[in-house]
């Protein structure tokens, strides 16, 4: 079954001053139940995409969408709301319903444990609290496509966790699509089917994250943590594009899976293996990249 392209973009340019800060060229399509996540170094592009489609930014192009600008809802990384009442009222005054009358407000505010927080003044809030009342502010418009600017930043770990957790369990009923902004690749893993990656405000791939796993990663890759006796251990063996804290070894077939894993068991070694990685999608495509433009296509 045919699903409807809810936004395309294509030939985008985006100014600031005379520096270009972001230019698509190819088609980008995002259809009907794509979760795409969206990553890049800082100043890759991401917030000025999003500002874009949101019409914030002047550009040059084509963005295109079947949807009124009411259905898009978008969740930016800095969000106020007055400090003169408490977010019960400034709830009920955006969204113009009472919490006591709407079935669906309560449901998400016990959902995402909200119900001690109405009573407080948003000054008041914790950073996960703020970040949980905006993300019920979002929901509540039952968009089909929403866009999430870095959801979980400046939160620690426990409660980023926590908050994916809610947002993917919520999200697995439903059909809307998803676009997520972030820079921590575990919260992708679990929210994203497809991934656009920025560079330089340039786009360097974007597809299905098995597709794009296997152009630029292969059949399979084992991460190791890297130390010196592993690296002499495995000078011998070709190895991928990682951060200097890892080691990826390709594994193109099941022959060469096997040696590698029958060596690390030999030697101890603790290992996890990746068919979807999406630390080593980024790495090894922005690395495809560089060779590309350094063989002469700049």
């Amino acid at each position: 079954m045919e699903r409807e392209v809810l936004l395309s973009i294509e030939n985008l340019t985006v100014r600031y001053g005379k520096d270009v800060v972001l230019q698509i060229g190819s088609p980008v399509l995002i259809e009907e139940g794509d979760r795409v996540g969206i990553i890049g170094s800082n100043g890759a592009g991401k917030s000025t995409l999003i500002r874009s489609i949101l019409g914030l930014v002047n550009y040059q192009g084509s963005i295109r969408t079947a949807l009124p600008m009411d259905r898009i809802a978008v969740h930016m990384q800095s969000n106020e709301y007055t400090d003169s009442m408490a977010t019960k009222h400034i709830m009920e005054a955006i969204l113009q319903t009472k919490i006591s009358r709407n079935q669906r407000l309560q449901e998400l505010i016990r959902y995402f444990e909200f119900e001690d927080c109405l009573r407080k003044r948003y000054s008041k809030l914790s950073g996960g609290q703020k970040q949980r009342f905006t993300i019920i502010m979002v929901m509540m418009q039952d968009a089909p496509l929403t866009f999430y600017d870095e959801v979980t930043s400046g939160l620690d770990f426990e409660t980023r966790q926590k908050l994916v957790e809610k947002m993917v369990t919520w999200y697995q009923q439903r059909d809307a699509s998803l676009c997520i902004v972030s820079h921590y690749y575990e919260e992708l893993e679990q929210l994203a089917n497809k991934l656009l990656i920025l560079d330089k405000g340039r786009v360097i791939a974007y597809g299905k994250k098995e597709e794009l796993f296997r152009r630029y990663c292969g059949r399979a890759v084992i991460i190791l943590k890297h130390s010196q006796e592993k690296e002499a251990l495995f000078r011998p063996y070709d190895k991928l594009a990682s951060p200097a804290h890892l080691i990826a070894l390709p594994c193109e077939t099941e022959e060469k899976e096997r040696e590698l894993t029958d060596l690390l068991l030999t030697h101890n070694m603790d290992y996890t293996r990746s068919t979807t990685d999406i630390e080593m999608i980024y790495t090894n495509a922005k690395k495809c990249t560089e060779n590309r433009l350094d063989g002469g296509e700049r």
